[in-house]
């Protein structure tokens, strides 16, 4: 029986930066896998992994970040072991990004029309006005009215929404077969936010391309992802589907970001409960559990080791030392009970 192909497949990776404070670990044993058309959603504080884990995939991990421990294989593609000229043929063509920030992605004295050609040119054999007429068709479908006139504009000419759908437009140039989201919705007001994620959610139904969402509000992945991967400092805490996450959470730290969501159900309202303390060091990480020193739960044993995973129905999983001492009074129960 062959092995069930996956578009993405990180397997126990490990990645630190090397700065002249010493090795940041910033991420340790984290792994994913992904299916062609899967959306999925990484949740977690700033500073936790969700970009890194993410930007590895295109092998964009800075000069002094490597990857020191497992694999990550992309489309048929081991990355890790990829050179930069080798890299730099999949980016675009097979994996594309949106950054969280247009004004700064954007290069201020290029006319849109531009930057969005100067990608089609880089990745596909189109010249001419091929080119020209690719962009407008990219502009029409990430919904931009005017598209011939907005080709010709600069980005400080634009609202924050339409330089959004611009960089979409140029993730989509080459219909790649995963597109990465770095939180493309931080910068803008509640209304084009629900724009920008209806559009995403249109493009990935019409183009069947797969789709990372990076995030720190976990109801912006709500109705969008199939799989929720929560991290906490460079570590996957919680992996499941939507309803898992949000319905079943089984991490103190998953329960904590869902407890910060605010309510407007009357028969819901309840003050917003904050996660106190402070993110972990990874310059000098934990023996233990990351979460241990902020949760409400902790016990001795959390501070001096990890947590196993624990596994659940299908894909749900989590790493908490409370869901063992759960299984071992349930196991204790049983063997009294047989007595």
């Amino acid at each position: 029986m062959s092995e069930e192909k996956y578009l993405v497949d990180i397997r126990h990776e490990q990645l630190s930066f090397f700065t002249s404070a010493g090795e940041v670990k910033a991420l340790n044993d984290v792994s994913i896998r992904m299916k062609e058309g899967e959306v999925l959603g990484i949740v977690g504080e700033s500073g936790s992994g969700k970009s890194v884990t993410a930007y590895s995939i295109m092998g964009l991990t800075a000069q002094n970040g490597r990857i020191v421990g497992g694999s990550v294989e992309f489309n048929g593609h081991r990355i890790d072991e990829m050179k930069e000229k080798e890299l730099r043929k999949i980016r675009g063509s097979e994996v594309s990004i949106i950054f969280q920030d247009p004004m700064t992605s954007l290069n201020p004295v290029w006319t849109v029309g531009n930057q969005i050609e100067e990608s089609i040119r880089l990745h596909t054999e189109k010249r001419g006005a091929e080119v020209r007429k690719r962009a407008r068709e990219l502009l029409e479908l990430v919904g931009i009215n005017e598209p011939e006139k907005r080709l010709g504009q600069y980005p400080h000419e634009l609202s924050g929404g339409m330089r959004q759908r611009v960089m979409i437009a140029i993730a989509l140039a080459c219909e790649p077969k995963l597109l990465i989201a770095d939180e493309p919705t931080t910068a803008l007001d509640v209304t084009i936010q629900a724009q920008i994620l209806e559009l995403m959610q249109d493009l990935k139904k019409k183009l069947g391309m797969g789709i990372i969402m990076i995030t720190h509000d976990l109801g912006v992945v709500a109705s969008m992802c199939d799989n929720i991967a929560v991290m906490y400092a460079g570590e996957i805490v919680e992996y499941g589907t939507t309803d898992d996450i949000f319905y079943r959470p089984m991490h103190e730290y998953t329960k904590g970001l869902l407890r910060s969501i605010p309510k407007f159900h009357e028969k819901d309202y309840e003050r917003l409960i904050p996660i106190e303390g402070q993110p972990v060091d990874l310059l000098n990480p934990p023996k233990g559990c990351g979460f241990a020193p902020r949760c409400q739960s902790c016990m001795k044993i959390c501070l001096a080791k990890k947590p196993p995973r624990t596994d659940f129905d299908g894909l749900h999983y989590s790493r908490c030392w409370l869901l063992q001492k759960e299984e071992f009074l349930k196991n204790r129960e049983g063997e009294l009970s047989h007595v």
